[in-house]
């Protein structure tokens, strides 16, 4: 099969491209630019068109025969962008006001593809969300500007045909797909207000009553949003900067999934930590999250954020499916050792484990079989270099820039959904030219004292095994409510079974006065003191108060100043339970 498609390189060498597999040599249609000023690249989403800028010009070429379709004189362009359809190309240089302090000049523009001519310019200070946002069929644009979502009709960027204006919107994203199109917004919180995400359908933003959903939450500096390929449903990852307990540097993480249909839910996570990575599933009925203290645990949730699949857990802060969502790709880079596990999503099996050290990127190719793994600066400045392996684990096509040279950036051409179809997943390594990647293992440090002695195997954790989460025999329908009750009713009769078992099979031989101790009657931890005893309860009972109040806080119910003050007593309370039970 001849290849049909490339990927770009860029880095100090200039910018070229390679063929994709099978061939991985540098592609002789497009003549390599050579300057060492190459700053930005970008392809159209179908990946007909690709533009780059080289510290003169921005160039714009057809990828199939390399004709240049038209030069910008903009030398100091950083970023590029393609409309969806190919029909505007934004681009933005940082802005400058002028030696008098007067306002600079415009520094995000929108150029019209097929004629050449600046369609608009405005003035855009932040590089962060620089880019305009378009629904998929460009019958929509939008920006930020300030603390407000400005829309375009049809790309007439002359008239701003509709405004969504709340207290302080910080962000915004589109949902992809066709329409209608819907938007998800994020306004912070300030005095004491919670954070909240809305879903609106455009263009109905007048009222409260006019969203489609409303989530609010109180840790939040910080949010991402995440829609589903069907714009069903959106993931909210809130994040505040620092972690009060001081139990992690990541600030603390909490993720929400929010429906069109104005259903809410926080996800259960079940281990402690940062959220790592939270990814959609491309047939939006599944996502997978990889969170928790290292080894950092993963699982895969179905809509109702209930969990179908847990991978236990290991050295990994990212996920990736496929482009078909076929396969799952959990991976550890940045500071963990490159290690990736490949499952297959449908039998939850593992395919391979293949060890990409080093890497600052990761990307599946748009056929669904072939991954990229770089090593890129400024991330890491030395052993630059990219990877193409298959996901069976063959690593295919390996390259290391020279040693004083660095690579900045490597991707895939993309390709517009169905030009590659779902193939079925393979096991057996694809056959490969290159020798298998196995890093050589790290030894572990030992003190010289302990260097003659054998080797005692010391671990700090165990890892835990993956296993699946649905019932057996469940099917993905959803259980009738009294299914679902009479299941439980089930096992908790069968868990009580194995328990009595449990407890008639206890050798008198161990019989300690705690194992003998029937399980159901442990009697409640007291402190033997019944007036150290009644302050803890009073304690526990002001403590669910304040869950309740903060509950009803964030579903929006306005609190009164007396209930406000209560709130702000918890931590002293907390601090007070925990003395008293520690007898302090």
């Amino acid at each position: 099969s001849s290849c049909l498609f490339t990927l770009p390189v860029r880095g100090s060498e200039g910018l070229y491209m390679v063929n994709g597999p099978p061939s991985f040599t540098e592609s002789t249609a497009f003549q390599r630019d050579s300057g060492k000023n190459c700053k930005a690249v970008a392809f159209s989403k179908d990946g007909s068109l690709f533009a780059w800028c080289n510290g003169e010009k921005v160039n714009i070429v057809n990828v199939t025969n390399a004709e240049l379709l038209c030069s910008f004189d903009l030398p100091k362009a950083v970023c590029l962008e393609f409309s969806p359809k190919n029909n505007v190309l934004a681009t933005w240089q940082a802005y400058t006001t002028a030696k008098d302090g007067t306002a600079g000049v415009p520094n995000l523009q929108l150029h019209d593809v097929k004629t050449g001519k600046c369609l608009k310019s405005f003035i855009q200070k932040k590089m962060q969300n620089w880019c305009p946002c378009w629904a998929d069929d460009e019958s929509i644009c939008a920006r930020n500007v300030n603390n407000e979502v400005h829309f375009f009709e049809n790309n007439n960027f002359n008239t701003i045909t509709n405004k969504l204006h709340l207290q302080k919107v910080n962000d915004f994203v589109l949902s992809p797909g066709a329409q209608p199109i819907k938007v998800a917004v994020y306004v912070p919180g300030s005095k004491g207000a919670p954070s909240f995400v809305r879903l609106y359908q455009y263009p109905n933003f007048n009222g409260p009553q006019s969203a489609l959903a409303n989530k609010s939450f109180f840790k939040a500096d910080k949010v991402t949003m995440l829609w589903n390929k069907k714009a069903t449903a959106v993931l909210v990852i809130a994040s505040t900067e620092v972690d009060k307990t001081g139990a992690s540097y990541y600030g603390e993480q909490t993720l929400h999934y929010i429906a069109t249909n104005g259903e809410s839910a926080v996800v259960q996570l079940p281990k402690n930590g940062p959220i790592y990575d939270v990814v959609w599933n491309p047939n939006s009925v599944e996502f997978c999250a990889v969170y928790g203290f290292m080894p950092a645990k993963a699982t895969v949730f179905n809509l109702k954020c209930d969990p179908v699949f847990d991978f236990g857990t290991g050295p990994r802060n990212a996920a990736y499916y496929s482009p078909h969502g076929h396969i799952l790709v959990l991976a550890g880079f940045g500071n963990l050792r490159g290690q990736m596990e490949v499952w297959d999503v449908k039998n939850y099996k593992l395919i391979s484990k293949p060890v990409a050290s080093d890497s600052t990127y990761f990307a599946w190719c748009p056929d669904g079989e072939h991954i990229v793994t770089a090593t890129c600066a400024p991330r890491l400045r030395v052993n630059n270099g990219y990877k193409i392996w298959h996901y069976t684990g063959s690593l295919l096509h390996s390259y290391e820039v020279p040693s004083n040279e660095e690579m900045w950036q490597v991707f895939w051409q993309p390709f517009l959904d169905g030009v590659f179809p779902a193939k079925a997943v393979k096991y057996q390594a694809v056959p490969s030219e290159l020798p298998s990647a196995e890093p050589k293992p790290a030894q572990a440090y030992r003190p010289p004292a302990l260097r003659n002695k054998p080797v005692t195997s010391s671990k700090l954790h165990e890892d835990e095994p993956p296993q699946n989460m649905k019932p057996p025999g469940s099917s993905d329908k959803p259980l009738s409510k009294t299914a679902l009750k009479n299941q439980r009713k089930h096992e908790a009769k069968k868990a009580a079974k194995q328990e009595a078992k449990a407890d008639a099979n206890q050798e008198p031989a161990q019989s300690s006065a705690s194992q003998n101790a029937p399980r159901s009657t442990v009697p409640a931890v007291t402190s033997g003191d019944p007036e150290v005893d009644k302050k803890i309860k009073n304690l526990k009972k002001k403590l669910k108060a304040i869950e309740q109040l903060k509950e009803q806080a964030a579903a929006g119910k306005q609190l009164e100043k007396n209930q406000l003050e209560k709130i702000q007593k918890e931590t002293a309370l907390l601090q007070e339970l925990e003395d008293l039970e520690l007898g302090l």
